[in-house]
């Protein structure tokens, strides 16, 4: 009688192939998920950074009518500043002011500046190596990172600056400036989200304390 092995050497083949290819398919989808993870650059949206001045004269404001104007330096034929315009007025018309076209005892003056910068962006590959000990000494290992996102996003900086003054002349009765930036990837990039989220942060709790400067998120 011959003595037959319990396992074939078929059997045992058959048995472990689908292990190694458990292994590769966890490989694969381990460095798919890595790879889509990294494509996506985060947007950035930084506090609006309000200050505001006034004089003696505080009692003045928030009553009678004010009109709205652009300053010397602003472009007033721009989309930009036309919301911007449009949301001022409206945070004034909230404060108590009649807001018109014309003949107004008051003038709101507005100042506007934005710039776009472009980060500077590192290398789309980096290379690092270390150092292990096996079961059998030292090994050296190096690792390759690639970097595909794609560039970082532009960063929008905004300026807000309004003036409230007598209309007949005279000294400025209330300034304020709202500043702030945001990633070109942020949706408060859009010039209608900016125009008012800056306008309501510059007269939150107007006319504020003169000299502060705060923090809207």
């Amino acid at each position: 009688m011959t003595n037959r092995p319990l396992t074939s050497p078929a059997s045992i083949v058959i048995g472990k192939q689908p292990e190694f290819h458990s292994i590769g398919l966890a490989l694969i989808l381990t460095l798919g998920a890595g790879l889509l993870a990294g494509c996506a650059k985060p947007s950035y949206v930084s506090p609006v950074s309000v200050t505001r001045f006034s004089n003696d004269a505080v009692a003045e404001l928030g009553q009678g009518t004010i009109s709205v104007i652009p300053s010397e330096n602003t472009q007033s034929d721009s989309l930009e500043y036309g919301l911007f315009a449009a949301e001022v007025a409206g945070e004034l018309g909230s404060l108590g002011y009649l807001v018109v076209d014309s003949g107004a005892d008051q003038l709101a003056v507005i100042s506007l500046s934005q710039t776009v910068s472009r980060p500077q962006r590192r290398g789309p590959v980096s290379v690092g190596g270390g150092a292990t000990t096996g079961s059998f000494g030292t090994g050296v290992g190096v690792g390759v990172g690639i970097d595909l996102s794609g560039p970082d996003p532009d960063e929008i900086s905004t300026q807000l600056f309004v003036a409230i003054r007598p209309a007949d002349g005279g000294d400025n009765l209330w300034e304020g400036r709202a500043s702030g930036i945001a990633s070109s990837n942020s949706p408060l990039a859009d010039p209608a989200a900016t125009s008012d989220r800056m306008a309501e942060a510059l007269f939150s709790d107007f006319p504020g304390v003169s000299g502060e400067t705060i923090q809207v998120e």
